[in-house]
């Protein structure tokens, strides 16, 4: 506590000594500015959690406190190593148990020194397991976060996404993939068909080579993307008894992604397979990466009314939502970036505004099939929100090329529901459906061949 020096009264006086009197203010007024200075040096930030979620795609490591901090970083060569310091904080026994939080399989950081670099000034450094590409950012508090400082830690050389779903696949219990020929037959130049009649006999349509390929067993690998809703910093929404959406959808994804696999020509990525964010863009980009048939992304909402329940499923809107309902439920799940926290200086805003704009009629068209088949398989195992498809303007449906379908497996805002949603029976009958859904999509709808690596 500092102590202010009492004023003396002769000490001030005309009669005494210029150097005296000039010694005695200076004193005073240090002490007083001390006093005022103490406070604010005991304001300092104060670190209120530390979170690390380790993934392949890339680890983030999250530090949640009280006010913005700021920072500064830099890369060590010869071992790698990520270097950060944070101004404006003391180190506290918050920051610390950031040390034991780091995984020993955790893909990209060995291990986390933690100290006191400077008065004021704390030092991280990280010593990396491979090259990374860091992104540290800062976000405004939402929902109920309060400042974070964030460090996303990418490899440089990431795998290329098809290539590691083939290497992750054990196709030894399925049908071999067969590369198919193009549905547009190539005319040799100097081999023109005579007259017009001639060139339609010889050009075979779409259909009539889905049938030849079919007899002749040529049915190519479909790939299949499944995008467990939220995750990481996100948790979606929370039931009454402490479900959380993120870790529900994960388990009903893990499901369904087995029971696709079993099946002769099917393959399936997951958006993500543990508990990590994924911002909606790279969702989509997933999907599209992996030249995907269909995409679904599986969710469990809550409502303001904790009565609501039944099952839904969705397709993208062009124009507007089909309902009050479905408009809100959109803008809720458009906004997990907010939560879930991305970097906006690094966001490909131009990327989402193409996946808009690129959105045809007959990518809707062919979802709207999908999410018919799948919401009558849903129907027999429970109730429905509503009886039909709905549509609205969901930030992840809006891939151009793919059919996609966003399902909500039942609301988890409804105490009845949240627990049907935990069981394991329930889990597993409702992957059983959206299979079933899937099915019946493609007898009716077969996949065009491609010129792709199967």
């Amino acid at each position: 506590m500092s102590r202010i020096t009492p004023l003396c009264p002769e000490s001030l006086s005309p009669r005494a000594p210029r150097s005296r009197r000039r010694r005695v203010l200076l004193q005073a007024g240090g002490s007083l500015l001390l006093s005022v200075l103490t406070p604010s040096v005991a304001q300092a930030a104060q670190i209120l959690a530390v979170r690390v979620w380790p993934a392949e795609d890339y680890t983030r490591v999250t530090l949640e406190n009280d006010s913005e901090l700021k920072t500064s970083h830099f890369i060590v060569k010869n071992p790698e190593r990520l270097v950060v310091d944070i101004e404006g904080v003391e180190l506290n026994s918050t920051l610390k148990e950031l040390v034991a939080k780091i995984q020993a399989n955790d893909p990209y950081i060995k291990q986390v020194r933690v100290g006191q670099n400077r008065p004021n000034v704390v030092r991280l450094v990280f010593d990396l397991k491979e090259e990374v590409n860091p992104q540290v950012f800062t976000l405004p508090p939402v929902g109920h976060y309060k400042h974070r400082l964030v460090f996303d830690l990418y490899p440089v050389n990431a795998a290329d996404p098809l290539a590691a779903l083939i290497e992750k696949g054990d196709w030894s219990k399925t049908a071999a993939p067969q590369q198919v020929a193009p549905t547009t037959p190539q005319l040799n130049a100097e081999a023109k068909p005579e007259n017009k009649a001639e060139s339609k006999a010889e050009v075979p349509t779409a259909s009539a080579e889905k049938e030849r390929d079919k007899a002749a067993g040529l049915e190519r690998m479909i790939t299949i993307a499944i995008d467990p809703g939220h995750g990481g910093e996100d948790p979606g929404a929370i039931g009454r008894g402490g479900s959380r959406e993120k870790d529900v959808v994960l388990a009903i994804a893990k499901r369904l992604k087995a029971k696709i696999e079993q099946q002769p020509n099917m393959r399936v990525l997951l958006t993500r397979d543990a508990d990590y964010f994924v911002p909606l863009n790279m969702r989509v980009q997933k999907a599209r990466n992996v030249q995907a048939d269909l995409f679904m992304s599986v969710h469990a909402d809550a409502f303001v009314n904790s009565s609501a329940r039944g099952s839904s499923v969705f397709a993208l809107s062009e124009k507007g939502a089909s309902s009050t309902a479905a408009r809100w439920l959109a803008d809720k799940e458009n906004a997990a970036d907010l939560i879930g926290g991305i970097n906006i200086q690094s966001h490909d805003k131009q990327l989402a505004s193409v996946l808009l704009d690129l959105s045809t009629t007959a990518q809707i068209n062919d979802s709207l099939k999908l999410a018919k088949v799948v919401l009558g398989e849903i129907s027999g195992i429970n109730k429905l929100h509503k009886g039909a498809v709905e549509q609205a303007g969901f930030a992840v449906l809006k891939a151009p090329d793919i059919p996609s379908i966003l399902i909500e497996t039942a609301f988890i805002s409804n105490p009845e529901e949240e627990a049907r949603l935990s069981d394991d029976a329930y889990q597993e009958q409702m992957a059983d459906a959206v299979l079933k859904g899937v099915k019946r999509y493609f007898a009716k709808n077969p996949p065009l061949a491609k010129n792709r690596l199967t």
